[in-house]
């Protein structure tokens, strides 16, 4: 089986949303794991890397990735790395082609942008902490260096856990409420008598339209509710931890 591969129309660049599905690895890292980090057998996470770089027509050594903080760091890229030896940061952007930018998931949002009138592309590791401390902004940012617009890129959030499956305390409200004008509108309530729902894919795409990016959309997709094709952190924390595998989402141009 091929890697398998989620598309939007939005985005004329070459790209995939991966599912876990079409790779090599076992037992909890099945099927197509591209963490190098999580404990799955390297060797399996080369292979299931190498499968991803192909499936859009790239060498596996110009398949980039971040060792990802949660923070608002964005490189851009200038020549590959080696495999597994990225920057601390939760973004990447560049004008090269053949070059992947890549983002593991296993709930947070990724989130690819391509300008095709610059010949820009990012993509962006999007949890609720990134998001909320300003990632979307710094990538966009770092686009504008390389000659892209807000008004000329176009952004899709890509598959991550779904308002109905992301049941959160107040403390992620709290920090979340003042980092944008009408973001109670992305929670609603849950279990009383404080629990509730957040709306990352929501509240990602309303940051990058306050940013410019009216060409912005989401995929729509809970990686939490679909099991077969998604590995997710809250599922695997609710069915009591463990070890995880964590998807990838990539963009070249």
């Amino acid at each position: 089986m091929t890697a398998e591969f989620l598309t939007h129309m939005a985005l004329t660049a070459r790209h995939g949303f991966f599912t876990r599905r079409g790779g090599v690895s076992t037992g909890p890292y099945a099927s197509l794991n591209a963490n190098f980090a999580g404990g799955d057998d390297p060797a399996h996470v080369a292979e299931n890397r190498a499968r991803v770089a192909a499936a859009l027509g790239l060498a596996v050594s110009n398949l980039l990735g971040l060792h990802q903080v949660h923070g608002t760091h964005v490189v851009t890229v200038e020549a590959p790395w080696q495999a597994g030896q990225g920057p601390d940061a939760d973004a990447l952007v560049t004008k090269h082609p053949g070059l992947a930018l890549g983002v593991i998931t296993a709930d947070c949002a990724p989130v690819l942008l391509h300008d095709a009138d610059a010949g820009a592309i990012g993509a962006v590791h999007a949890g609720w902490r990134g998001a909320a401390a300003g990632v979307l902004e710094a990538a966009i940012a770092a686009m504008g260096a390389l000659g892209a617009t807000p008004a000329g890129t176009k952004a899709v959030v890509g598959p991550c856990v779904g308002q109905d499956s992301y049941e959160v305390g107040p403390d992620l409200r709290d920090q979340v409420l003042p980092t944008l004008a009408g973001a109670a509108a992305f929670f609603r309530s849950g279990r009383p008598p404080d629990r509730q729902h957040f709306d990352l894919a929501g509240y990602c795409l309303a940051r990058l339209r306050a940013a410019g990016i009216a060409d912005a959309y989401a995929l729509g997709v809970d990686t939490f509710a679909d099991a077969e094709r998604f590995f997710s952190h809250r599922r695997r924390t609710l069915a009591g931890g463990g070890p995880i595998g964590h998807q990838i989402s990539a963009i070249a141009l």
